[in-house]
């Protein structure tokens, strides 16, 4: 019920920190650079919070959504379903959980994981409140509502992003949430036209799957991968300074950080492939099942590793 491979969409909580990490550009006068020490271990606290409330939040949907669940092909095998675990049981479960996700959010304010001080963990718990309230909000209410469905699960990828930032007390950047944003609207749209592919009627299973076309779906899956990709690309061109080496023969040098794109552009537009095939319904399945898409993915993080250190 825990849905622990869920758990990897914490990572998106390291983002910020890591990229802070890694920036080379000198800071302001009014900055210091984020040091390993203050932004590691509050992160990794931050990650284990919104992994854990996460949790609780899936099996408080799980709740709401058992008798849909048990109309789905893969959805009805789940515990609460399948009549596995009690409802009653299930919901102490999810408050066990969330406990010990606000109590590792507590954490970071307390001793030498206090990386931004007691405001870090407050900042930190505000928005892991308001992520699960925006999950309880989809649950009940907004996941009926086409296209607002999508904006709400993009919008808890941002929270995860914020809440990283706010743990490890750095500034988000505005490539960075815009980034998380696109890519996060992506695997929605995504999810939901792999769903009309592998499902005979997706409605049965997702009411909001009624107000949606394929060829809506089609498109808003394609543009926000498309502006993803641009954004990032955007991104890649501003910092181009700081990434930009002499290389054999090349006097005016090149921006190391531009090799990114090729891993980034071909998982992506091979997600859309596989999702129009009707081989995964879920963005996320294709990540860990699919091994072209993994290669791109540590290829990008390769890449992006060792730009980082050679500019560093």
């Amino acid at each position: 019920m825990a849905r622990p491979k869920q758990w990897a969409k914490s990572a998106f909580v390291l983002i910020g920190p890591l990229y802070a990490l890694a920036d080379t550009s000198p800071p302001p006068d009014t900055l210091q650079r984020a040091e390993p020490g203050g932004v590691i271990v509050p992160a990794l606290l931050a990650a284990a919070a919104f992994a854990l409330v996460s949790s609780a939040c899936y099996i408080v949907n799980d709740v709401v959504d058992v008798e849909a669940d048990r109309r789905h092909p893969r959805k009805k095998y789940r515990p609460i379903a399948a009549g596995r675990v009690s409802v009653r049981a299930a919901l102490w479960f999810a408050a066990v959980l969330a406990a010990v996700g606000v109590g590792a959010a507590g954490a970071i304010g307390v001793g030498e994981n206090a990386g931004g001080g007691g405001s870090a963990a407050v900042w930190t718990a505000g928005i892991l409140a308001v992520y699960a309230l925006n999950v309880v909000l989809y649950s009940v209410l907004i996941k009926r509502m086409v296209i607002a469905d999508v904006m709400s699960l993009s919008a808890g990828f941002g929270l995860r992003v914020l809440g990283g930032c706010a743990a490890a007390a750095v500034s988000p950047s505005t490539w960075l949430l815009n980034c998380t944003l696109f890519f996060a609207m992506f695997l929605a749209f995504g999810k939901r036209l792999g769903e009309r592919r592998t499902v005979e009627d997706a409605s049965q299973v997702r009411a909001v799957q009624g107000k949606y076309t394929d060829e809506l779906l089609r498109m808003t899956t394609v543009v926000t991968g498309v502006a993803l990709l641009v954004t990032y690309a955007g991104y890649v061109q501003s910092r181009h300074e700081e990434f930009l080496r002499p290389l054999p023969g090349l006097a005016a040098g090149f921006n190391l950080l531009w090799l990114t794109v090729l891993p980034a552009t071909y998982g992506l537009l091979r997600i859309i492939v596989l999702l129009e095939q009707g081989t995964y319904d879920d963005p996320t399945e294709v990540a860990s099942k699919d091994f072209p898409i993994q290669v791109a993915g540590a290829a990008f993080v390769a890449l992006t590793v060792a730009a980082w250190w050679w500019c560093r």
